[in-house]
């Protein structure tokens, strides 16, 4: 079994900062990629950004320039440093990974956190 929790979610307002955490934990093999997602209220699930094992990252254009991905993969955990943050980047921010655990190592298994709430107030 394996483990996302995630952690850094808050209140903050319009043009503040919050760095989101997410640490896998559990029968981990190896990592390949690790992502966040959101959801606003009344609204689909969204991709804001990825990386890979290789570290290349992929945004959603509505964060490119705002927000960076990045892992720490002695730690098995990725990050995601938000700045100029916007009210529309309120709800809920979801981590996901793929992962090969020791039981299956031929098989990549999704995984996903149990989401934080990040608010930006206007």
């Amino acid at each position: 079994q394996v483990q996302l929790v995630e952690s850094g979610g808050g209140l903050v307002q319009a043009g503040g900062s919050l760095r989101l955490s997410c640490a896998a934990s559990g029968n981990i093999f190896r990592i390949n990629h690790m992502g966040w997602y959101r959801q606003a209220p009344g609204k689909q699930r969204e991709l804001v950004a990825t990386i890979s094992s290789a570290a290349s990252t992929n945004y959603a254009d509505s964060v490119k320039g705002r927000f960076t991905i990045s892992r720490d993969n002695a730690k098995n955990t990725v990050y995601l440093q938000m700045n100029s943050l916007k009210p529309e980047d309120t709800g809920v921010y979801y981590c996901n990974a793929g992962v090969i655990t020791t039981r299956s190592p031929s098989v990549v298994f999704s995984y996903w956190g149990q989401g934080t709430q990040v608010t930006v107030s206007s």
